[in-house]
């Protein structure tokens, strides 16, 4: 879904949706969940306010008008958000997208002077579960990149290698141009159309010679894409998550829910484990707060505690409990 094609969205929303894709840089994926987010929203507010009969996931929204969404109070919000938890059983992870998204929405209406105060300034976001990111361990990376195979082996080799030594997200290594390379050095396109500077290291540099080496030149539509489909075009995400899951698949390491994007935990993990700072790791991820980068410290401590548990000194008695025992006449 491209900006201006939100057809059957209210004026305000589709104001709104168009301002995040062309003002603030959001990418037409992330755009489109605020839309889901923000129908869904709409949908409830009319059954729950007896506009409507239709069924929940057939509501139009295309004929809510100004007042309507002005008319939106902090309850209503709640009422939603209890909804979506007991009727929809979405997680917390769910929940807080959803007030991201309604809090987003009604801040750019406010900054535009259309309402004067938010509904959603008091929201709390949904408290998220912090949980270890899955990754794979060295051996499994190699037996990945192993894997790899197929006709276009030198180019899915080469975006595996990149995942997994430079941490890059999805989006990221499908915008790659090939302009974006200057020697030992790569330039992504991150969230926000932010840009940042990676370091190629030796294995990324020869796979990159390898792919460019058969890389097409005939018949390509897009010539700047680095990576191509085999139609000429910039490859999708669709078809690099298909590479990624074949590969893990043929390395024995499908069903263990990995994912292009445990790709890039990988890379962050493996770089942490073997001394890189955190706050370097943040500039190498793309991270805006270093508390989401946080997260994979709590990998060493994790290990930590575990290699001290399995110290066999750690179940060891002291021999004056020993003693004491035998006192007591304890077996």
């Amino acid at each position: 879904m491209v900006a201006g094609s939100y057809s059957d969205a209210p004026a305000l929303l589709r104001g709104y949706l168009n301002y995040s894709i062309a003002v603030k840089g959001r990418s037409p994926l992330t755009v489109s969940q605020y839309y889901t987010d923000l129908k869904m929203f709409l949908r409830f507010l009319k059954h729950h306010r007896g506009l409507t009969n239709a069924p929940f996931d057939e509501t139009p929204i295309s004929d809510v008008d100004d007042d309507f969404i002005k008319s939106v109070t902090y309850n209503d919000i709640i009422e939603f958000l209890s909804y979506t938890k007991t009727q929809r059983d979405n997680q917390a992870a769910a929940r807080a997208r959803k007030s991201s998204a309604i809090r987003g929405f009604y801040k750019y209406l406010q900054h535009q002077n259309i309402i004067k105060e938010s509904p959603a300034r008091e929201l709390e976001t949904p408290k998220l579960k912090r949980s270890l990111p899955k990754y794979l361990t060295l051996d499994d990376s190699v037996d990945l990149l192993d894997a790899v195979d197929g006709p276009f082996k030198a180019r899915d080799y080469c975006m595996i290698t990149l995942f997994l030594n430079c941490g890059m997200r999805l989006s990221e290594l499908v915008g790659i141009n090939v302009t974006d390379i200057k020697d030992d050095l790569l330039t992504v396109t991150g969230k926000g159309n932010k840009q940042r500077t990676l370091f190629l290291n030796q294995m990324c540099r020869d796979a990159i010679e390898d792919y460019k080496a058969v890389r097409p030149v005939e018949g390509v539509k897009d010539r700047e894409a680095l990576f191509l489909s085999r139609l000429g075009r910039r490859i999708s995400p669709k078809t690099v998550q298909h590479v990624v899951y074949t590969a893990l698949d043929r390395a024995g390491l499908g069903g263990k829910h990995l994912s292009v994007h445990k790709l890039r935990h990988t890379a962050a993990t493996l770089m942490y484990q073997n001394g890189a700072d955190v706050r370097v790791l943040k500039d190498v991820l793309g991270h805006e707060n270093l508390n989401t980068t946080q997260i994979y410290t709590h990998v060493r401590d994790e290990q930590v505690q575990a290699a001290m548990e399995s110290n066999p000194l750690g179940k060891v008695k002291r021999r004056a409990d020993k003693k004491k025992q035998n006192e007591n006449g304890e077996e």
